[in-house]
């Protein structure tokens, strides 16, 4: 069954046909739906037929937040989809581009099967212990505050493919996502055990113009000495902050051929990303009661081999270390450890279309498609 991926951002809206047997079969990359001239969404469906020849059979809409009341792929209904716009105020800036997507995909397909799939429920598995915040009760059950970790497709796939690249069960990875946005995943046989990102996205690592995780007390400092606005403040964290305040560039080859070339603003930006990244990583290895596999996925997790042999050199400790060559030209998923390793070291192509389409399909059609 083929399987229609819709992925939409806030730059672009992603589709992917994909068959049977993970193969993509054809591909269209769109505006952004608030940006999609008339007929483009259908001139888009009608050469994505074309080009695979087959119609899809099912349509699985990559969504960013389930709350906690979503652990799972669900079939997209009315009900569902007023549901997930109950959500919006947990992801104000990520939620509504998918729940667009949704309605426009829908209009043009309206009878064909669709089902949501969500970057929250692979973190759903972490115990009441990690997720839960040391904060007042009545902010828990009234707001439903607590830690619900995001890129959790990216992460469920990255994990699973690093198995089946070993052959081997019961494993301890760390999964790192690592892109304009970034976050980390212990997974422990296939279940996620910790992450870091938290209530929001914002948390976490630092990214290209996000700060990740900050002292509370600072924005509470800001709001009273400042009088800056919850807007501002937002606004600042979300888009001035990261790579970009530290460096004067979100572009994290732009911030390592300028340290290379002695700019000290993006030695020193570099330095902080390391930090906050190897650390983060020994503490998704402590959750995870150790680690046998680290893995890289994403844009800077894939093509940046410094930031790899990097984190390597600062995590001898921990068993890992890469092989120089192999790391260097490392195209495509890859084990690129050294031979004296005793973790492993893999970079993964971030594939979170085929992690939809089987996600998808095991909803349908559970005894044609066993995960």
């Amino acid at each position: 069954m083929e399987i229609l991926v819709v992925n939409a951002g806030s730059s672009s809206l992603k589709l992917r046909l994909v068959g049977d047997a993970d193969e993509l079969l054809a591909a269209a990359d769109l505006p952004a739906v608030d940006r999609l001239a008339a007929g483009e969404l259908d001139g888009a469906l009608e050469q994505l037929r074309a080009d695979s020849g087959s119609r899809a059979a099912a349509v699985g809409h990559r969504i960013v937040h389930g709350g906690a009341r979503f652990s799972a792929a669900v079939r997209i209904d009315p009900d569902l989809s007023a549901a997930l716009r109950g959500l919006t105020d947990l992801a104000p800036l990520h939620q509504p581009k998918s729940l667009e997507a949704l309605d426009v995909v829908t209009a043009a397909l309206p009878d064909i099967p669709a089902v949501a799939c969500f970057d929250t429920s692979f973190h759903s598995t972490m115990a009441d212990s990690v997720y839960t915040y040391a904060v007042p009760r009545e902010w828990q059950e009234r707001y439903g505050v607590r830690k619900y970790g995001f890129h959790g497709l990216s992460h469920a796939y990255c994990s699973a493919r690093v198995a089946q690249l070993l052959g081997r069960s019961g494993l301890r990875v760390i999964s790192c996502h690592l892109g304009a946005g970034a976050s980390l995943a212990a997974v422990v046989d296939g279940r996620c055990v910790d992450t870091t990102m938290g209530f929001t996205p914002l948390d976490g690592l630092v990214m290209a113009t996000r700060s990740g995780s900050i002292d509370p007390g600072l924005v509470l400092w800001l709001e009273e000495h400042e009088r800056l606005r919850p807007p501002e403040i937002a606004d600042a964290l979300e888009h001035r902050s990261g790579l970009l305040a530290l460096a004067g560039t979100a572009d994290m080859r732009d911030v390592q051929s300028r340290a290379a070339a002695g700019d000290e603003a993006a030695r020193l930006a570099l330095g902080v990303y390391l930090h906050r990244l190897v650390t983060s990583i020994g503490a998704m290895a402590a959750a995870a009661g150790g680690v046998d596999a680290l893995a890289f996925t994403g844009g800077v997790g894939e093509h940046a081999p410094a930031i790899r042999a990097a984190v390597a050199e600062r995590l001898a400790h921990l068993g890992i270390a890469v092989d120089e060559p192999l790391n260097t030209a490392a195209d495509g998923d890859l084990d690129v450890s050294s031979r004296s390793a005793r973790a492993r070291t893999l970079v993964i192509t971030a594939r979170e279309d085929l992690q939809i389409a089987r996600e998808t399909r095991h909803l349908l059609w559970p005894a044609a498609a066993p995960r």
